[in-house]
Protein backbone atom coordinates (compact mmCIF):
# COMPACT_ATOMS: atom_id res chain seq x y z
CA UNK A 1 0.00 0.00 0.00
CA UNK A 2 1.29 3.16 -0.30
CA UNK A 3 -0.11 7.18 -0.79
CA UNK A 4 0.46 8.54 -3.79
CA UNK A 5 3.27 10.96 -2.38
CA UNK A 6 6.45 10.58 -4.26
CA UNK A 7 9.37 10.38 -2.43
CA UNK A 8 12.21 10.59 -4.89
CA UNK A 9 12.57 10.16 -8.57
CA UNK A 10 15.16 7.45 -9.94
CA UNK A 11 16.82 7.00 -12.85
CA UNK A 12 17.22 3.64 -14.77
CA UNK A 13 20.40 2.10 -15.31
CA UNK A 14 19.65 -1.73 -17.02
CA UNK A 15 16.87 -3.17 -18.89
CA UNK A 16 17.72 -6.85 -19.08
CA UNK A 17 15.83 -9.80 -20.22
CA UNK A 18 14.72 -11.99 -16.83
CA UNK A 19 17.24 -14.87 -16.60
CA UNK A 20 14.91 -17.82 -16.72
CA UNK A 21 15.27 -18.70 -19.75
CA UNK A 22 11.41 -18.39 -20.43
CA UNK A 23 12.64 -15.22 -22.68
CA UNK A 24 9.39 -13.36 -21.11
CA UNK A 25 9.70 -10.23 -18.30
CA UNK A 26 12.73 -8.37 -17.32
CA UNK A 27 15.09 -7.18 -14.80
CA UNK A 28 15.31 -3.59 -14.15
CA UNK A 29 18.15 -1.63 -11.81
CA UNK A 30 17.45 1.71 -10.16
CA UNK A 31 20.13 3.99 -9.68
CA UNK A 32 19.91 7.76 -7.88
CA UNK A 33 17.46 5.37 -5.41
CA UNK A 34 19.82 6.68 -2.27
CA UNK A 35 17.19 8.58 0.00
CA UNK A 36 14.62 5.86 0.11
CA UNK A 37 17.06 3.19 0.54
CA UNK A 38 18.16 3.72 4.20
CA UNK A 39 16.00 1.53 5.63
CA UNK A 40 15.30 -0.97 2.73
CA UNK A 41 15.70 -4.38 3.19
CA UNK A 42 14.99 -7.33 0.53
CA UNK A 43 11.83 -8.45 -0.34
CA UNK A 44 9.95 -4.59 0.41
CA UNK A 45 7.34 -3.72 -2.04
CA UNK A 46 8.25 -0.02 -3.86
CA UNK A 47 6.53 1.85 -6.22
CA UNK A 48 8.18 2.34 -9.65
CA UNK A 49 5.85 4.95 -11.84
CA UNK A 50 2.56 3.60 -9.28
CA UNK A 51 3.50 -0.23 -10.45
CA UNK A 52 3.83 -2.42 -6.98
CA UNK A 53 7.37 -4.28 -7.55
CA UNK A 54 9.58 -6.25 -5.25
CA UNK A 55 13.35 -5.03 -4.44
CA UNK A 56 15.25 -8.28 -5.00
CA UNK A 57 18.45 -6.72 -3.96
CA UNK A 58 19.88 -3.35 -3.13
CA UNK A 59 22.81 -1.59 -2.55
CA UNK A 60 23.47 2.46 -0.88
CA UNK A 61 22.01 3.93 -3.91
CA UNK A 62 20.61 1.50 -6.26
CA UNK A 63 17.98 -1.30 -6.43
CA UNK A 64 16.97 -4.23 -8.55
CA UNK A 65 13.52 -5.24 -9.03
CA UNK A 66 11.82 -8.22 -11.78
CA UNK A 67 8.95 -7.16 -13.99
CA UNK A 68 6.60 -9.59 -15.05
CA UNK A 69 5.16 -10.09 -18.60
CA UNK A 70 1.73 -9.48 -17.23
CA UNK A 71 3.05 -6.29 -15.68
CA UNK A 72 4.73 -5.02 -19.09
CA UNK A 73 1.78 -5.07 -20.62
CA UNK A 74 -1.13 -3.56 -18.32
CA UNK A 75 1.75 -0.63 -17.23
CA UNK A 76 4.28 1.52 -19.42
CA UNK A 77 7.08 0.05 -17.46
CA UNK A 78 8.07 -1.89 -20.75
CA UNK A 79 8.82 1.34 -23.05
CA UNK A 80 11.25 2.67 -20.17
CA UNK A 81 14.95 2.27 -20.98
CA UNK A 82 18.56 3.44 -19.56
CA UNK A 83 18.36 7.03 -18.77
CA UNK A 84 14.92 6.61 -18.26
CA UNK A 85 13.56 8.61 -15.21
CA UNK A 86 10.75 7.34 -12.51
CA UNK A 87 8.62 8.53 -9.94
CA UNK A 88 9.40 6.09 -6.66
CA UNK A 89 7.94 5.46 -3.14
CA UNK A 90 8.18 3.06 -0.25
CA UNK A 91 5.09 1.38 0.92
CA UNK A 92 3.62 2.54 4.05
CA UNK A 93 3.98 1.75 7.08
CA UNK A 94 2.78 2.74 10.70
CA UNK A 95 4.21 5.93 11.07
CA UNK A 96 3.28 7.30 7.60
CA UNK A 97 0.98 10.18 7.05
CA UNK A 98 -1.57 9.97 4.50
CA UNK A 99 -0.96 12.94 2.37
CA UNK A 100 -2.54 11.30 -0.67
CA UNK A 101 -5.12 8.80 -1.06
CA UNK A 102 -5.15 4.63 -0.53
CA UNK A 103 -2.85 3.49 -3.40
CA UNK A 104 -2.48 -0.26 -3.98
CA UNK A 105 0.21 -0.62 -7.13
CA UNK A 106 -2.34 -2.38 -9.06
CA UNK A 107 -1.94 0.03 -12.15
CA UNK A 108 -5.50 -0.89 -13.74
CA UNK A 109 -4.71 0.66 -17.26
CA UNK A 110 -2.20 3.66 -19.39
CA UNK A 111 -3.59 6.84 -20.35
CA UNK A 112 -2.77 9.28 -23.08
CA UNK A 113 -1.89 12.36 -22.52
CA UNK A 114 -4.22 14.25 -24.88
CA UNK A 115 -3.61 18.16 -23.98
CA UNK A 116 -1.57 20.27 -21.28
CA UNK A 117 -2.17 23.82 -21.12
CA UNK A 118 -0.89 26.24 -18.94
CA UNK A 119 -3.70 27.84 -16.02
CA UNK A 120 -1.76 30.38 -14.35
CA UNK A 121 1.05 28.61 -12.51
CA UNK A 122 -0.43 25.31 -12.70
CA UNK A 123 -0.50 22.86 -15.82
CA UNK A 124 -3.97 21.29 -16.82
CA UNK A 125 -3.09 17.43 -18.36
CA UNK A 126 -6.25 15.77 -20.35
CA UNK A 127 -5.93 12.27 -20.23
CA UNK A 128 -7.26 9.49 -22.07
CA UNK A 129 -7.37 5.72 -20.54
CA UNK A 130 -6.89 3.05 -22.89
CA UNK A 131 -9.87 1.02 -21.01
CA UNK A 132 -12.96 3.45 -20.91
CA UNK A 133 -14.62 0.94 -18.69
CA UNK A 134 -12.31 2.91 -15.74
CA UNK A 135 -13.87 5.92 -16.55
CA UNK A 136 -16.78 4.84 -14.33
CA UNK A 137 -14.57 5.18 -11.24
CA UNK A 138 -13.18 8.55 -11.91
CA UNK A 139 -14.99 11.43 -10.79
CA UNK A 140 -14.90 14.84 -10.52
CA UNK A 141 -12.72 15.97 -6.72
CA UNK A 142 -11.80 12.33 -6.74
CA UNK A 143 -8.63 10.60 -6.60
CA UNK A 144 -6.32 8.92 -9.13
CA UNK A 145 -3.09 8.03 -9.24
CA UNK A 146 -0.93 8.89 -12.21
CA UNK A 147 2.64 7.05 -12.31
CA UNK A 148 2.14 7.03 -8.83
CA UNK A 149 1.51 10.09 -7.84
CA UNK A 150 -1.74 10.95 -6.16
CA UNK A 151 -3.99 13.81 -7.98
CA UNK A 152 -7.40 15.62 -7.55
CA UNK A 153 -9.94 14.65 -10.88
CA UNK A 154 -10.77 18.38 -12.15
CA UNK A 155 -13.10 17.19 -14.77
CA UNK A 156 -14.93 14.68 -16.27
CA UNK A 157 -16.03 13.87 -19.58
CA UNK A 158 -17.33 10.36 -19.49
CA UNK A 159 -19.06 10.49 -23.25
CA UNK A 160 -16.13 11.74 -24.69
CA UNK A 161 -13.70 9.46 -22.99
CA UNK A 162 -11.57 11.81 -21.00
CA UNK A 163 -10.72 13.46 -17.58
CA UNK A 164 -8.41 16.05 -15.90
CA UNK A 165 -5.99 16.70 -13.48
CA UNK A 166 -4.12 19.87 -12.42
CA UNK A 167 -0.87 20.45 -11.62
CA UNK A 168 0.51 23.06 -9.07
CA UNK A 169 4.47 24.33 -9.56
CA UNK A 170 5.79 22.43 -6.45
CA UNK A 171 4.03 19.00 -7.70
CA UNK A 172 5.86 19.00 -10.86
CA UNK A 173 9.17 19.52 -9.53
CA UNK A 174 8.69 16.32 -7.85
CA UNK A 175 7.55 13.97 -10.19
CA UNK A 176 8.74 12.66 -13.82
CA UNK A 177 4.89 12.99 -14.98
CA UNK A 178 5.28 16.57 -15.49
CA UNK A 179 7.64 16.39 -17.82
CA UNK A 180 5.60 14.39 -20.10
CA UNK A 181 3.33 15.55 -23.16
CA UNK A 182 1.19 15.10 -25.59
CA UNK A 183 1.01 11.42 -26.89
CA UNK A 184 3.10 10.00 -23.79
CA UNK A 185 1.43 7.59 -21.51
CA UNK A 186 0.85 6.94 -17.96
CA UNK A 187 -0.08 4.16 -15.80
CA UNK A 188 -3.51 4.94 -14.02
CA UNK A 189 -5.05 3.42 -10.88
CA UNK A 190 -8.21 4.83 -10.02
CA UNK A 191 -9.27 5.25 -6.66
CA UNK A 192 -10.19 1.25 -5.01
CA UNK A 193 -12.99 2.63 -3.04
CA UNK A 194 -14.89 3.36 -6.39
CA UNK A 195 -14.70 -0.64 -7.02
CA UNK A 196 -15.41 -1.88 -3.52
CA UNK A 197 -18.77 0.68 -4.24
CA UNK A 198 -19.92 -0.40 -7.33
CA UNK A 199 -19.47 -4.53 -6.37
CA UNK A 200 -21.31 -3.62 -2.93
CA UNK A 201 -24.07 -2.13 -4.71
CA UNK A 202 -24.44 -4.74 -7.09
CA UNK A 203 -24.84 -7.31 -4.39
CA UNK A 204 -26.97 -4.88 -2.65
CA UNK A 205 -29.42 -4.98 -5.40
CA UNK A 206 -29.05 -8.86 -6.73
CA UNK A 207 -29.65 -10.00 -2.87
CA UNK A 208 -26.67 -11.67 -2.98
CA UNK A 209 -23.80 -10.57 -0.17
CA UNK A 210 -20.98 -12.93 -1.02
CA UNK A 211 -17.45 -12.03 -1.83
CA UNK A 212 -17.46 -8.17 -1.01
CA UNK A 213 -14.85 -8.58 1.44
CA UNK A 214 -14.58 -7.02 4.73
CA UNK A 215 -14.60 -3.32 3.42
CA UNK A 216 -17.10 -4.28 0.59
CA UNK A 217 -19.26 -5.55 3.49
CA UNK A 218 -19.10 -2.19 5.60
CA UNK A 219 -20.09 -0.47 2.22
CA UNK A 220 -23.15 -2.82 1.66
CA UNK A 221 -24.24 -1.71 5.40
CA UNK A 222 -23.98 1.77 4.36
CA UNK A 223 -26.18 1.23 1.47
CA UNK A 224 -28.79 -0.60 3.30
CA UNK A 225 -28.61 2.25 5.80
CA UNK A 226 -28.90 4.90 2.99
CA UNK A 227 -32.00 2.30 1.23
CA UNK A 228 -33.64 2.64 4.32
CA UNK A 229 -33.52 6.45 5.36
CA UNK A 230 -34.73 6.94 1.76
CA UNK A 231 -37.20 4.26 1.87
CA UNK A 232 -38.52 6.15 5.49
CA UNK A 233 -38.34 9.27 3.94
CA UNK A 234 -40.78 8.27 1.07
CA UNK A 235 -43.20 6.48 3.20
CA UNK A 236 -43.13 9.71 5.63
CA UNK A 237 -44.20 11.83 2.21
CA UNK A 238 -46.71 9.40 0.79
CA UNK A 239 -48.10 9.24 4.57
CA UNK A 240 -48.83 13.33 4.55
CA UNK A 241 -50.28 13.63 0.96
CA UNK A 242 -52.45 10.94 2.29
CA UNK A 243 -53.61 12.73 5.15
CA UNK A 244 -54.05 16.39 3.51
CA UNK A 245 -56.19 14.58 1.10
CA UNK A 246 -58.29 13.52 4.34
CA UNK A 247 -58.17 16.70 5.74
CA UNK A 248 -59.16 18.32 2.30
CA UNK A 249 -61.80 15.75 1.89
CA UNK A 250 -63.17 16.53 5.66
CA UNK A 251 -63.12 20.27 4.46
CA UNK A 252 -65.07 19.99 1.71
Amino acid sequence: MFTGIVESIGTVSSVTAADDGSGSGVTMTIRDAGPILGDAREGDSISINGTCLTMTSFSSTTFVVGIAPETLRRTNLGSLQASSQVNLERAVCASTRMGGHFVQGHVDTVATIETVEADGEALRFRLRPRERRVLRYVVEKGYVALDGASLTVTRVEDAQGWFEVMMISYTREKIVTAGKGRGDEVNLEVDMMGKYVEKSIGAYLSGDSRGVGPVGGVLERMVERKMEEWEEKRRGKEGGADAREVQSTKQS
